[in-house]
């Protein structure tokens, strides 16, 4: 029998053989993008703003790059651009790159646009702008999502879902388009509960449940999500309970088709709105896993807001976090997310210089490092250890938090016995000594204390499908991306086009950094 490195040498040599072919027909990775247009939505996200600096720094001779940002005019989405996306710490080699010239090379290759991915035609209302745009756009990148696990469901459908559907029907007005990249995420999968199961790169059948019990009617998913909306309205909830509402909704439709939130249930949905309605239009799907801070492009470390292994890792160093939800043997599927960037690159690329720039018949890229280089929570536990360690955090009064080795909480049921042991039931004792001797004195320490537990419960809640996770996702079709890379770059070394998991040591990544980055950059 093959050994697992055995079959990845095996599996490489074929890859390079069957790149080989598209090799010859592909230009330089430098001037691909020459004198094209680009439309990019979301671009005020995480990963779109990577996305952004990287064609802007190494794409210099695409002619337009369009940003649609949510706004009510186009000096508001200007004023966006400047003060959310362009300002910010990763742009600086950029800026430095250009020096003098930055202010006149931006203003020269990005123009922002007042839009809204939940509206029809993009929430373009003037029709001078809609077809001049729609003219120019050789590609377009859609990344806008709501990326909140539990979000309210009518917000979900508008972005996640009809999002996808509203960019779609856009990119068929573009009679120039080349590409419809589409950033979508591995978890539409949902819960894995089978150890070593293997999640294939394969698109959603239109209706496909995940459980197989129920029927799944997108239309009627709106219909149903729009009902309950006038029905609360017009009961005159509105505010915190409207909100809530609609969170429990969307995380109930989403269980009653098998998915374990809201994100994934309508990031999935979009997905066969996509792959059913695409017609002729060369369509890219990508799926990365849980995306972290930059692995080396345009430096290491830079990371926006928390990812998800992010709010268990700092809640540790802050010592809020004693216990891991999970198993130490779980695989925690982490990319950098440079590497997402350049595989989504690559996948445009690949599609552009293809014969006619015909659809190709894997279009689906799973963006992850399980298969090929997995990184499990025992490993994540004992580095952000040996990390806060060396360089604890400090309390409000200086003092350092000196934090003890995590121990596992391997399921839901332990970790609430725990939380109910360890703080609920001291909590109510402290409230009962207020109650019963008249004491305030304590109160202010009673609230922020059972705060912090509610969100550490919340954490968990939110978090549990994952760090529980069992599964594993196959990469075929990105490896083929990464043997296509390989053999059409070798030697140029101005053009940094790494996305093989396997060049990541997770030691040195998560303690030199990772964890520094976010610290940094999330945690200010």
């Amino acid at each position: 029998m093959f050994s697992y490195s055995t079959y990845l040498k095996y599996n490489s040599l074929i890859v390079l053989h069957i790149c080989f072919f598209f090799v010859m027909e592909m230009g330089n990775a430098q001037q691909f993008l020459k004198g094209k247009t680009v439309l990019v939505t979301g671009a005020t996200g995480f990963l779109a703003k990577v996305f952004v600096e990287k064609l802007l720094r190494t794409q210099s001779d695409l002619k337009k790059l369009y940003l649609l940002l949510r706004a009510s005019d186009t000096n508001t989405a200007t004023k966006r651009l400047h003060d959310e996306i362009i300002s910010k710490d990763l742009f600086r080699v950029l800026r430095d790159k250009w020096g003098t010239d930055f202010g006149s090379f931006i203003s020269e290759k990005v123009v922002a646009v007042a839009g809204d991915v939940s509206l029809a035609n993009l929430g373009l209302n003037e029709e001078n702008v809609e077809n001049k745009i729609s003219k120019e756009i050789d590609i377009i990148v859609n990344v806008a999502a709501t990326t909140n696990f539990d979000e309210r469901f009518d917000i979900a459908i508008g972005v996640n879902t009809m999002g996808a559907l509203h960019v779609l029907n856009f990119a068929k007005t573009c009679p120039k388009i080349q590409a419809l990249l589409h950033v979508s995420t591995a978890y539409v999968c949902g819960e894995a509960k089978v150890d070593g199961k293997v999640i294939k790169e394969e698109p959603f059948q239109m209706g496909q449940t995940l459980n197989g019990v129920t029927e799944l009617d997108i239309e009627e998913e709106k219909i149903l999500m729009e009902k309950r909306l006038e029905e609360l309205r017009a009961k005159n909830v509105d505010g915190n309970a409207l909100k809530f509402a609609m969170k429990g909704y969307g995380i109930e439709r989403a269980k009653l088709h098998g998915w374990p939130n809201t994100y994934s249930f309508t990031k999935a949905m979009g997905e066969m709105i996509l792959s059913h309605l695409k017609d002729n239009i060369p369509l890219i799907i990508v799926r990365p896993t849980i995306v972290s801070s930059t692995f080396k492009e345009p430096f290491p470390g830079w990371i926006e807001g928390f990812r998800t292994i992010d709010s268990v890792i700092g809640g540790y160093g802050k010592g809020i976090v004693t216990h891991f939800l999970g198993r130490p043997k779980t695989i925690v599927d982490v990319i950098p997310v440079d590497m997402v960037i350049n595989s989504m690159i690559a996948a445009l690329k690949l599609i552009i210089h293809s014969k006619n720039g015909a659809q190709q018949e894997n279009y689906i890229y799973h963006i992850g490092s399980s298969f090929r280089n997995p990184l499990t929570m025992s490993r994540i536990s004992n580095l952000s250890y040996l990390y806060f360690s060396k360089n604890p955090l400090t309390q409000k009064n200086g003092k350092p938090i000196i934090v003890s080795k995590a121990k596992f909480l391997t399921s839901m049921p332990s970790f609430q016995r725990h939380v109910m042991i360890r703080y609920l039931l001291p909590l109510k004792g402290l409230n009962l000594v207020n109650k019963v001797c008249c004491l305030n004195f304590f109160q202010d320490v009673y609230r922020s204390r059972l705060r912090k537990v509610q969100r550490v419960i919340r954490m968990a809640e939110i978090y549990e499908p994952y760090l529980v996770f069992k599964a594993i996702f196959n990469d075929a079709n990105t490896e083929s991306l990464r043997g296509t890379t390989k053999m059409e770059d070798a030697g140029d070394v101005g053009f940094d086009f790494e996305f093989d998991p396997l060049s990541i040591d997770w030691t040195d990544y998560m303690i030199n950094v990772h964890i520094p980055g976010f610290i940094k950059f999330a945690m200010k």
